[in-house]
């Protein structure tokens, strides 16, 4: 638990530093933060150390009384449980709705980018952030449809990503 809360934590400080990146990382122009709020199963990530070797992750997000919201990060490694508490807000919602800055450490917050949504139900999410060394894939279900998600990886694909990179989580947990 503590690797996983300090690898989070190194998350907070690299991912928001300045990069250059040939990406397309615009954010969804509107966001209702308490249709976003709920469990989120991890389909797929750009493989990096503080998920590393990871699967059947899953992240819940849930409003505190002082309007942030509470993030819940919790997977399995090695058939260990491991879990990470952060908190995220949005920090300009009328310029800038689909950004959000995230903490697992104290003060030190990272940049969580909402790319793709499904606007209707909010049944699926592609997060990125400023770089192009973040990426994944989220669904409110374990499985996701095929094609849904070959739709999604065409999507990134185009905004620059390059998805041979995706690690696929494994989620038979849940």
């Amino acid at each position: 638990m503590r690797t996983f809360m300090l690898s989070a934590m190194l998350l907070c400080l690299t991912a928001g530093c300045s990069q250059t990146t040939d990406v397309d990382n615009s954010t969804v122009k509107e966001l209702d933060v308490e249709r976003f709020l709920g469990h989120w199963y991890e389909i797929a990530r750009f493989d990096h150390r503080f998920e590393r070797g990871m699967d059947n992750v899953m992240t819940t997000y849930k409003l505190r009384p002082d309007g942030k919201i509470e993030v819940i990060n919790e997977g399995y490694k090695n058939g260990k449980h491991h879990i990470a508490r952060g908190k995220a807000f949005v920090p300009n919602v009328k310029e800038h709705p689909g950004q959000l800055r995230v903490s697992f450490f104290l003060w030190f917050y990272s940049d969580y980018y909402i790319l793709e949504l499904d606007e209707t139900n909010y049944t699926y999410a592609v997060i990125g952030s400023s770089s192009d060394k973040y990426l994944w894939i989220l669904y409110r279900h374990p499985v996701i449809p095929e094609d849904l998600l070959n739709d999604l990886l065409q999507r990134i694909n185009k905004r620059g990503y390059n998805t041979s990179l995706l690690y696929f989580v494994k989620q038979d947990k849940y």
